[in-house]
C-alpha cells in the first residue's frame, strides 16, 4: 500500500468559513520511498476575508491571493479530487491531518460541488495521523524522540519543534510541501524504531479491525490528548454503540468505576456517565484511526469488569442509547449556515451525477444543473459558485442579491459568534499584531492595503 503525505496551508483556521490556499502532497510506497510529489496553490475565494494571522504564519503576501496565474479554488479542487482519483487507493496521512486539514479538505470539495467529499476514504483509500501515533509514542514508547519543551516546561507536540528536534534539519516549517517532508521523516523514525507499534496504530486505519477489536470487549488503551496537557491512556473496554451514529463507539474506563454500579442504573446516572465530567464512558470514533493499543497484562480487576460487561448486552444498549443522547437535535434552533449543514445527509445517486456533469461542462450548463439538484443544500451552494465565476448569467435581481449578501458577509462584527473574519476582525487582528510585533511594519501595512479592497 503506498502513503500519500499531504498538507494545506489554508486562510484560518475554520474548516467550514476559511479555505486551502496551498496543498501539497508527496506519494510514497511503504518503506517512504518518494514516488511523485506535487505543490498546488490557487486564489482565494472572493467572500473570503483571509485572517492577517493565517497570512503572518504561512507567509503568503497579497499579492498571491489574486493573482490570476493561479488557479480559482473550483479549478483547485478539481485538481486535487483527480490527484486522489489517480493516486488511489492510499493511505491519506497527515500531521494533525483527520481533526483539521481532512476537515478542510471536505469543506472545500463540499462549497466546491465536488461529487465526492469523502474520497480520501473511499475506492480502497484511507486515513493515517502522525499526531495521533506520536501520543501513542509518547504513552508506551517515549524514549523514542527527543521531545521539545517549551519556556514553561511543557512538552509541545509541534511539528516544527518535534522534526528539527528529532534529526530532520530542512524544515521549511508552515509551507506545505515542507511539512509535508517532516511529517515523513517522524512517520519513518517511528516504523523504523518501534515497528510493532507502527504495525499496531497503522491497522487502526481500517475501522473494521478497530470495530473487531473492541468487539472482544477485552482491555484496551485509548490514548488521547486534551487541551494542553500531555498525552494519557484510559485502560477500558467496549460498552455499546451509538444507534444514531454507527462510527461512535462507547469505551468503559475500567478504572473509574466498577461497572456494577452502573448496570442497575437509571437512565440519568448512565447519562452522567457518558456526559459528566470526568467521564466513566468516554467515546472512541472508529473510523479515525484511534490510537487504541492493546494492554499487554491488564489486571485481574479490569479483566473482571470487562467480562461482566460482556455478558451484560442490555447494559451496552442502553449506553448507546445515552451516547446518542449527548447531542440531541433541537426542533426550533435556527438552520446553520449552509457551510454548517456539510454533514446533513448524504447526496442522492442522481443528484451525484449531476455533481459529476458539473465538473465538466461550461458555466451555461452549471447554471441550469444546479436549477435542477434536489438538494437545497447544493442549489445554495451553486448559485454561489455561478455568482464568483460567471457573474454575467446572473440578472440584475441575482446580481443585487450577491453583492447584498458580500457586504454582509465582510461586514460582520468581531464577535466571538462569527466564526469567520469579516472587515472588523481582521482590522482588530492586525491591531493586535502590531502590538506584538507578530509581522513587519511592511507585511502589515500590505496586509492593511489589501483589506480596503473589501470597503467598497
Amino acid at each position: 500500500m503506498h502513503f500519500a503525505f499531504y498538507d494545506l496551508e489554508t486562510s484560518g483556521i475554520s474548516p467550514a468559513f476559511d479555505q486551502p490556499l496551498q496543498f501539497a502532497a508527496i506519494l510514497t510506497d511503504a518503506e517512504f520511498r518518494e514516488i511523485e510529489r506535487i505543490n498546488l496553490r490557487c486564489r482565494i475565494a472572493p467572500h473570503i476575508i483571509p485572517s492577517p494571522w493565517a497570512l503572518a504564519v504561512t507567509g503568503v503576501r497579497p499579492a498571491q491571493l489574486v493573482d490570476p496565474a493561479l488557479p480559482t479554488l473550483f479549478e483547485f479542487t478539481q485538481e486535487i479530487s483527480a490527484l486522489i482519483e489517480r493516486w488511489s487507493p492510499a493511505i491519506w496521512t497527515g500531521f494533525n491531518s483527520i481533526r483539521f486539514d481532512e476537515e478542510m479538505l471536505r469543506q472545500a470539495f463540499y462549497q466546491n460541488l465536488q461529487p465526492d467529499i469523502f474520497a480520501t476514504q473511499f475506492n480502497g483509500n484511507s486515513r493515517f495521523d502522525i499526531l495521533t501515533a506520536l501520543y501513542a509514542v509518547w504513552y508506551r514508547q517515549p524514549d523514542l524522540f527527543d521531545w521539545p519543551v517549551d519556556e514553561t516546561g511543557r512538552v509541545r507536540f509541534k511539528l516544527d519543534r518535534m522534526a528539527p528536534l528529532n534529526g530532520f534539519t530542512a524544515h521549511d516549517a508552515h509551507d506545505a510541501l515542507g511539512d509535508v517532508e517532516a511529517t515523513i521523516h517522524i512517520a519513518c523514525q517511528i516504523a523504523q524504531r518501534a515497528p510493532g507499534l507502527w504495525a499496531e496504530l497503522l491497522a487502526n486505519r481500517d475501522k473494521g479491525h478497530v470495530q473487531a477489536s473492541l468487539a472482544t470487549f477485552q482491555p484496551m488503551a485509548l490514548v488521547e490528548r486534551f487541551g494542553g496537557g500531555l498525552p494519557r491512556a484510559t485502560v477500558g473496554c467496549f460498552c455499546g454503540t451509538s444507534p444514531s451514529n454507527p462510527n461512535q463507539a462507547a469505551f468503559f474506563d475500567l478504572d473509574a468505576a466498577d461497572p456494577a454500579d452502573l448496570l442497575v442504573a437509571d437512565d440519568a446516572a448512565l447519562f452522567a456517565a457518558v456526559d459528566a465530567t470526568p467521564k466513566v464512558i468516554r467515546s472512541v470514533t472508529v473510523n479515525k484511526s484511534p490510537a487504541l493499543l492493546s494492554v499487554a497484562a491488564p489486571s485481574a480487576e479490569q479483566l473482571r469488569r470487562a467480562e461482566m460487561i460482556a455478558n451484560a448486552p442490555e447494559f451496552c444498549a442502553r449506553v448507546g442509547q445515552a451516547l446518542a443522547a449527548r447531542f440531541p437535535e433541537d426542533p426550533v434552533a435556527p438552520t446553520p449556515p449552509v457551510e454548517k449543514q456539510i454533514y446533513g445527509g448524504f447526496y442522492s445517486h442522481a443528484d451525484k451525477a449531476l455533481l459529476a456533469e458539473f465538473q465538466r461542462v461550461d458555466w451555461p450548463r452549471r447554471q441550469e444543473i444546479v436549477a435542477t439538484l434536489s438538494d437545497s443544500r447544493l442549489r445554495q451552494l451553486g448559485r454561489r459558485l455561478v455568482a464568483f465565476y460567471a457573474p454575467e448569467l446572473l440578472s440584475a435581481e441575482e446580481g443585487g442579491q450577491f453583492e447584498a449578501w458580500l457586504r454582509e458577509r465582510w461586514s460582520a462584527p468581531a464577535s466571538d459568534t462569527v466564526e469567520w473574519t469579516g472587515l472588523a476582525k481582521a482590522y482588530q487582528a492586525l491591531a493586535d499584531m502590531r502590538a506584538k510585533g507578530a509581522a513587519s511594519p511592511e507585511a502589515i501595512d500590505e496586509i492593511a492595503v489589501y483589506l480596503r479592497r473589501f470597503e467598497t
